[in-house]
């Protein structure tokens, strides 16, 4: 095909698609503005669906050489976006693999997620040149303009060794034509490369190496640390101490993962078969949950929290508002680190934080030498819309400790970059979300905590005094797992470690037979991908019982023990109870077991108070049948009405309550 029927072709497709019309505005733009340009740029939105089924041979010439393609849309700037490109394996970039062609400078679509970024610098798109010789022709006019092409690097663009084609002088830039553009790298890795980060290998070594990606202009700030993106780029090959194979993004797609359809056919018939009480289902699912790591019936209180913040994730691009953080104090840590390290693989992004990593973002210098700052994820920022476990709680140092705090109770970590150390004029801060949940735990019989012992212990208060107590105050949940506890038979639990170290892969219980770790995940992932809303008595109840505790939780002194978050971890685990039973709708019976879990929890942080919660008030007996659900539906009753009597003693409209207003 003729170069002139290309363009024949182009202006066509160029005509039907709107793109003449944009031409037309970003000319009166130019045409506007009041600076010195050596050369336009134009951004041509091209789908390849649609110009492929206009001119199959243009098609294949922007799919497979896209530099020489640009040059048919005229000799000026022209950079070509695609929208997407044929889901055909040749068109796919494996991160997993070695890009072999990397030299075939055509597109590839690849997906990772982000786990580093840098500050945003600048770039020469174009400049202009004359000849150092002024009795030459080409001293003058625009013969000699160098523009940025994908993969170039910036002294391909703007060097001091340019000669000239006609006499062989030094050519030297006219610095009031040049034109700068913002650009920004990026790293990324697959989401198999997570394996890594949650506390497995099958003992296999392994390795993995991130992706750098070169985000120019309208791309930059499109990518955030965290997130998963599909990429359409050319590969390229970039010397620095070492020849490294990049990608110039041309065009960005976040990833929006599958939601499933339902869940398995044992779980459809257990929830059948439960759905007269709003209860049971989730009774059963924390009884049988994790049978590989405990045996059924022991650690039900903690299992449940640990569903609850499960479902509480999220895998789309949305604020994490309701995220559960779970303190766990315990005398038998390596039991909680399995069942915890069990747990979080259950869920896409659930990470094992590593000692020898850093929690929240750190700063280096950018390897490619551009002066940018390059800000590394950390564990928090990678579990985005998952869960963060951070092991003991204790091996962490002080000023560890005070970043989780004021992320816990922010939802944010703030990066400062000081300009003298990285070489810039001025100082700077970027802010990022913490959209995840944090797990950790306490070890009751560290030297440390036996070392020092609180004397003036309230009624029901647990002993945290090896961290500062506002840390302990931040997390949503505060839960005790000791061999005095109820949650913890000794007995079952010996038994169960005996045997699965005589049989290691077996499945001991049958439970572990119908309910499979697989049908477990599918469970979480439909679960927490529905919408659910308050009813009206929900909503009612919710605001009572936080409104009544705060009141008969304040002193003259030191005011309320509540804080406003207080509220919306109620929120949060009455969602979570709905979204475990797979409703659409949070009820009441949600709300008491988040008033019970939580008062659990205020209990053990501050003692005991008028609206007096046991410790095993949500899982009150010891056996585990048909029998045993219905008296836990008699007796979670039988709580409810005290929590109502509760709200209408001390809550909203009350004497009490009226007379402190």
């Amino acid at each position: 095909m003729s170069n002139l029927k290309m363009k024949e072709a182009a202006l066509i497709y160029l005509d039907r698609s709107g793109g003449l019309q944009k031409f037309i505005d970003d000319c009166k733009y130019y045409n506007d503005s009041k600076q010195s340009y050596a050369v336009y740029r134009f951004n041509v939105l091209i789908n390849p669906s649609d110009i492929v089924e206009l001119d199959a041979e243009l098609g294949n010439h922007i799919l497979h050489q896209p530099l020489k393609a640009a040059q048919v849309f005229q000799s000026i700037n022209i950079v070509l976006k695609l929208t997407h490109l044929p889901p055909l394996p040749s068109y796919c970039l494996d991160l997993c693999e070695f890009p072999r062609d990397y030299t075939s400078q055509r597109f590839y679509t690849m997906q990772g997620i982000v786990i580093a970024m840098t500050t945003v610098t600048k770039y020469t798109q174009g400049a202009r040149f004359l000849c150092s010789d002024e009795a030459c022709p080409l001293s003058k006019g625009f013969q000699y303009i160098r523009v940025h092409v994908p993969g170039a690097t910036e002294s391909a663009t703007v060097r001091n060794d340019f000669l000239c084609n006609l006499c062989s002088s030094s050519l030297q830039e006219d610095r009031k034509f040049r034109v700068l553009g913002d650009k920004q790298i990026v790293e990324i890795i697959t989401a198999k490369s997570l394996h890594a980060f949650q506390g497995y290998c099958n003992n296999q070594p392994f390795r993995f190496q991130s992706l750098t990606v070169f985000l120019r202009d309208e791309s930059v700030n499109k990518m955030n640390i965290g997130n998963e993106y599909k990429v359409i780029g050319i590969p390229t090959c970039v010397k620095t101490s070492q020849t490294a194979v990049c990608v110039e993004a041309n065009s960005i797609t976040f990833c929006i993962p599958k939601v499933p359809s339902g869940i398995s056919d044992n779980f459809r018939c257990l929830l059948s078969l439960t759905s007269s009480s709003c209860w049971k289902f989730t009774a059963i699912l924390a009884n049988i949950f994790a049978s590989q790591i405990v045996p059924p019936g022991t650690y039900n209180l903690l299992k449940l929290c640990l569903l609850m913040s499960l479902v509480q994730t999220s895998d789309r691009n949305k604020e994490l508002e309701n995220c559960l953080d779970i303190l766990i104090v315990t005398s038998d840590t390596l039991l909680i680190d399995r069942l915890l390290n069990f747990s979080i693989n259950l869920v896409p992004r659930g990470i094992r934080h590593s000692v020898s990593t850093e929690i929240f973002p750190t700063l280096s210098r950018n390897k490619y030498g551009t002066g940018a700052v390059s800000i590394q994820a950390g564990s928090a920022l990678l579990a985005k819309g998952g869960i963060c476990f951070i092991g003991d709680l204790a091996s962490h140092k002080k000023d560890k400790l005070e970043q989780l705090q004021s992320a816990v109770e922010s939802r944010s970590i703030t990066v400062y970059i000081s300009g003298k150390k990285f070489g810039d004029d001025v100082d700077q801060q970027m802010t990022f979300p913490v959209q995840c949940s944090f797990w950790s735990f306490l070890d009751m019989d560290s030297p440390s905590r036996r070392n020092i012992q609180k004397t003036n212990m309230l009624i029901g208060q647990m002993d945290c005094s090896l961290i500062p107590a506002n840390l302990v105050e931040s997390f949503a949940l505060l839960i005790n797992c000791n061999e005095s506890s109820s949650c913890h038979p000794l007995l079952p639990t010996v038994q169960h470690t005996l045997k699965k170290a005589i049989d290691p892969e077996g499945l001991l219980y049958l439970a572990s037979k119908q309910f499979t770790t697989e049908d477990f995940e599918k469970l979480l992932a439909f679960a927490k991908n529905l919408n659910v809303e308050f009813s009206l008595e929900a909503e009612r109840m919710i605001h009572g019982y936080y409104l009544a505790s705060r009141r008969i939780r304040t002193d003259s002194i030191y005011g309320s023990k509540l804080s406003a978050s207080a509220l919306k971890y109620l929120v949060s685990l009455s969602e979570a109870h709905a979204r475990l039973n797979l409703r659409n709708k949070v009820l009441k019976e949600d709300v008491l077991i988040a008033a019970l879990l939580f008062e659990t929890s205020l209990t053990l942080k501050y003692g005991a108070a008028v609206f007096c919660v046991a410790p095993n008030a949500v899982f009150p007996f010891e056996q585990y049948n048909e029998e045993y659900l219905e008296q836990r539906d008699v007796f979670l009753t039988e709580c409810q009405q005290q929590l109502q009597q509760f709200i209408a003693t001390y809550g909203p409209g009350t004497a009490i309550f009226a007379s402190d207003e």
